[in-house]
């Protein structure tokens, strides 16, 4: 826990005086010193800085904060008081830095408390959208404050090292892919509704990709445990439905629209493998999952009741799937590809709504007179 000290010489009535000690323990990285400490979060948004965005991207040492991405951090932080994981920042230190080991010799070298004067500068150089979270929380739940964070600091005179610290521990980050995002998210309802799906559902069972979000020319997987996801979140956007209701409405969906595609019954019954399917067709697609997860949430908003809605959902057995169909050039398909564009969505999601009779929204009409007059 970081401390607050007053080590003024007598007479003195400066501020530089005053220092922050943390217990560290003492590291060696690149022939250079580290310290790996604990701070209390109420102190987070006050010692460590974030150069204005309006400082020149060539004497910044850190990218402009993504302010879109603070709502749904901090948010997580408050939603989940008992249950978030941050991992640690890093910080650059332009000041002394003084350790104090517990011990004179053996492991007791490694551990003790570091000292550093209120005047020093802190710079984050990795963690920065954490630390405008923090701040963000700390102001809906004062509480947190006296929770810790990790952080590594570096001494960096003058920060001169810190676009190139920076650039170093970013530069082989590997975000996951969305398919793990999705297999491994306790907390959403719909990723645990998407998992229950994929593994449990006759329509899906060992047919779904449950880690990668793209899947390779030899794969034997129809659909990838991410474009399921977005398919249900489609589905399901905006129905006020029990939790407990809901699987059981998304699953007697995707029954009825698997009865509707014979050719991944083909596949269940071996009778068709799925990399020639997907060669050949779009509607185990990612694109296909969205747009039939969009026009079926339309449908089930007038009823969740299958015998409702089914009879209109049966005109899609004439859909025509297959990539040789010139319909589908210029929706879902751009230059002999796929394409997953919110554009190419809308257009797909177009084609299928007047097949099964339903209107436009404003927005999709747009991109439907967009589409017809060439633009897109």
């Amino acid at each position: 826990m970081a401390v607050l000290r007053e080590t003024l010489a007598p007479g003195e009535a400066t501020s530089v005086g005053f220092e922050y000690v943390f217990p560290a323990i003492r590291g060696v990285q690149a022939g250079r010193e580290f310290f790996v400490s604990m701070c209390p979060l109420r102190l987070i948004p006050k010692i460590f800085l974030f150069d204005e965005d309006e400082i020149p991207p060539e004497v910044r040492a850190q990218r402009v904060l993504n302010k879109g991405r603070l709502p749904a951090l901090t948010r997580y932080i408050v939603d989940n008081p008992d249950d978030y994981v941050f991992s640690a920042l890093t910080a650059s230190v332009d000041g002394d830095i003084r350790f104090e080991s517990i011990a004179g010799e053996g492991a007791g070298m490694r551990a003790g408390q570091i000292r550093i004067p209120m005047a020093a500068r802190f710079l984050i150089n990795d963690g920065q959208h954490r630390r405008a979270a923090i701040e963000l929380a700390l102001r809906e739940n004062p509480d947190l404050g006296d929770e810790t964070i990790a952080v590594v600091f570096f001494h960096d005179t003058g920060l001169a090292r810190s676009q190139q610290m920076f650039a170093d521990l970013n530069r082989h980050a590997v975000r996951p892919s969305r398919s793990i995002g999705v297999l491994y998210d306790q907390r959403d309802d719909l990723a645990s509704l998407t998992r229950l799906l994929a593994m449990r559902s006759l329509v899906f069972k060992q047919h779904v990709e449950m880690e990668s979000s793209t899947l390779s020319a030899r794969s034997r997987k129809l659909f990838t445990l991410s474009a399921l996801h977005s398919g249900n979140q489609a589905l399901l956007q905006g129905l006020e439905l029990e939790k407990e209701q809901a699987p059981a409405v998304a699953q007697s969906f995707w029954e009825q629209i698997d009865a509707l595609i014979p050719e991944w019954e083909m596949v269940r019954k071996r009778t068709l493998i799925a990399p020639d399917v997907r060669r050949d067709y779009i509607h185990s697609h990612g694109i296909a999952l969205h747009a039939i997860g969009r026009v079926g949430n339309s449908l089930l908003r007038q009823s969740v009741t299958p015998a409702v809605w089914g009879p209109c959902l049966k005109k899609l057995s004439g859909v025509d799937w297959s990539r040789s169909n010139t319909d589908w050039e210029g929706r879902a398909i751009i230059g002999g590809r796929v394409s997953k564009s919110h554009t190419n969505v809308t257009l797909t999601v177009n084609y299928l709504r007047r097949v099964l009779g339903l209107e436009l929204s404003p927005e999709e009409q747009r991109a439907e007179d967009a589409y017809q007059r060439g633009d897109s």
